[in-house]
Formats: C-alpha cells, structure tokens, sequence
C-alpha cells in the first residue's frame, strides 16, 4: 500500500448495454428518470446541473465527522450519487490526487494548495474555515520530553521533521520568524506524520511540528512536551478545494455538498463527545484520544471572501519571500467567478 495515500474504496463502473433495449425496458427508464427529476427539483437541482454520478472526496487522518456519519451518501443518494473516500497522509499528498483527477473535492490546510498552484494544478478554492481564538490548539512544535530543547529558539540548527508543503510548513516558518529566526537557520527534514510518529516517541526525531491525532497518541503516551502551538497564528485557515473543471459543472452539488459539511460540522461542535465516539473506532483510536482530538478542533465553514483571500495571498507572498516557491503566486488566479461563488455558497454559511 503506498504510504501516501490510502483509498478505503473504489468504484468502477462499466456499463454496457447491448442492441436495442425493449419497449418495457425504455419505460422502466424513462419512469426513473422521472423520478431523478422529481428528487432533484426537490433539492433545488435541476436535473441537466448533475454532472456526475460519483463524487470523490479526499480527507486526511484527524477524524472527519462528515465520512464516519454518512451525511453526504444521504443527501445525494437520492440523486443517484455515490459517495467515494480516499484518505491521504496529509494535504500535499491529496493535492497530487486531485491534479491528476482522483479526487474532487478535499479538505486541506492554507498551505499545500499554494504548493499545488505553484506546480500547475487548475485547483479552485470553494470554502473556508471559521477561525477562532482557540484555534491551532491541534497544531504543535514539540521535542521529546528528555530533550535538553527548552523554547523555540533552541531549535536553531536543528533536524526538524515536517511534511513540505503542508500546513506545518506555513505553521514553523512563521513561528520562527517571530522569534528572529528564518528558515535557513533550520535542517528540515520532510516526512508525514504516520510515517514520523513512531519514530518521535522512540526519540529519534529532535523536534517535529506535526498535529492530531499524531500528536494525541503521543501525549497519550507521554513522550511529548510541547513547545510551541499554533494558537495565535495568523493562518487564513483551511479550505475545501476542487478541481476546476469539476466545480465549474457541479455548482448545484457543491452547494449541497457545503450545506451538509457545515451542518455536520456545526453540530460536532454543539456535540464533541458524541463525535469523539463516532471518530474514535473509525479512525481505530482509544476514545480518550479521540476526546482530545474533537475537543481540539476547530469545526464550521466561512465563505471565499476578498478578506479571507487577502489572508491567503499574504501567505502565498510569505513562502516566495523566503525562496520557498520557485515563482510567485497569484490566490485570485485559483477562484471561481462571483456568480459561480453566488451559487455553491449556501446563506447559512458565515462570510467571516
């Protein structure tokens, strides 16, 4: 199994259909066509906006309440919909899926779609993240617990372990930078999380700046000690991204697909005890860790604003100024038009 992404299943569908069909078989369709259509006009579809018959979605290891409660598979079954998930190690990994079109939609940090755009991919942005003081809680720079490391400027010259273009790069290059120090002043060394972990807690990773549920399991086990948190951090947050192409046929579905990720998500935030046993034997972890994973997460969608875009934009120029991007990168060059943004973006969604 390649170690960067995982696909928990994969539909294949072939169709054939031989010679002419009977009469009662051109019936039997036109009635389900009928009925398509009376289901979708009943969600607001018209039926000719319904591009696809499978939606792809990608999410990564911290425990995702829309997959494990199955609110997308009922909202779009009716419409003839199916639902595939393909979990990845972290956002870079998802973004590659997603430029090579074996993914639709995902969620990922602020980071690895500007890696990505950089690179060539047509991605778009489609959602935010609320944003709240707690926020970056899950997100840490952290050191064995015998480490002789005492605060962040200690880190200087030392082999840090994060994954490139995730989120966490964005996360130790401006943690650095508030500390008077740059990139360069560190050895990076680039590996994801599941791959960093066990060798963390075994000790033979002088400082990792990683995230849940990695960094649960390892404070479960006590061989963490923290040194820095994202708290604070003036990260535009996350995004669900999607290809172009598929966003510019879908744009009724991405409305759908918004409205039920809020919804689930709004909920695990009114309900984190819930969630953490919903996630827990999903993502085959003690219910304990689980608890700290949901109740470190920031849960809840904000709309594609100029603002938010502004935000982004800052970080994108934040990389290329520290030669971290071999060209510059345009955020504007990865939205969609105000219409089509007029039309995914549901009015229950916060504009900030």
């Amino acid at each position: 199994m390649n170690s960067y992404i995982h696909i928990r299943r994969r539909h294949f569908l072939q169709v054939a259909v031989p010679g002419m069909l009977s009469l009662s078989t051109t019936l039997a369709l036109g009635s389900c066509s009928k009925s398509a259509q009376n289901t979708a006009s009943s969600t607001g579809i018209n039926p000719s906006d319904i591009k696809t018959k499978v939606l792809r979605m990608g999410y990564q290891q911290a425990g995702d309440p829309v997959r494990v409660t199955g609110v997308l598979e009922k909202r779009l079954e009716p419409l003839g919909i199916k639902v595939e998930w393909a979990q990845f190690a972290q956002g870079p990994q998802l973004m590659e899926a997603m430029n090579v079109g074996k993914v639709d939609v995902g969620s990922v940090g602020e980071t690895p779609p500007i890696f990505a755009q950089a690179a060539g991919a047509d991605i778009v942005y489609v959602v935010g993240s609320k944003r709240t003081p707690e926020t970056g809680r899950s997100s840490i720079i952290a050191v064995p617990p015998e480490s002789p490391i005492q605060k962040l400027e200690d880190i200087k010259g030392q082999e840090v372990v994060f994954q490139k273009a995730s989120a966490s790069h964005y996360f130790v290059l401006r943690a650095l930078q508030e500390v008077g120090l740059k990139i360069s002043d560190i050895k990076i060394r680039s590996m994801p999380n599941v791959d960093a972990r066990g060798a963390f807690i075994e000790g033979r990773i002088p400082v990792w700046v990683s995230g849940d549920p990695h960094y649960a399991l390892a404070e479960k086990l006590g061989r963490i000690r923290v040194i820095k948190t994202a708290e604070g951090l003036d990260s535009p947050g996350a995004y669900y991204i999607s290809g172009r192409k598929f966003a510019g046929e879908n744009p009724g579905l991405l409305k759908l697909v918004i409205e039920e990720i809020d919804k689930i998500e709004q909920w695990a935030a009114n309900h984190r005890s819930e969630a953490a046993k919903l996630i827990a034997p999903e993502q085959k972890l003690s219910l304990d860790v689980a608890e700290r994973v949901v109740g470190r997460r920031t849960f809840g969608r904000r709309a594609i604003s100029p603002a938010l875009i502004q935000d982004q934009q800052r970080v994108a120029d934040l990389f290329y100024e520290n030669d971290l991007l071999p060209k510059p990168v345009n955020i504007s060059a990865a939205l969609l038009s105000s219409d089509l943004y007029a039309a995914i973006t549901p009015t229950t969604i916060s504009q900030r």
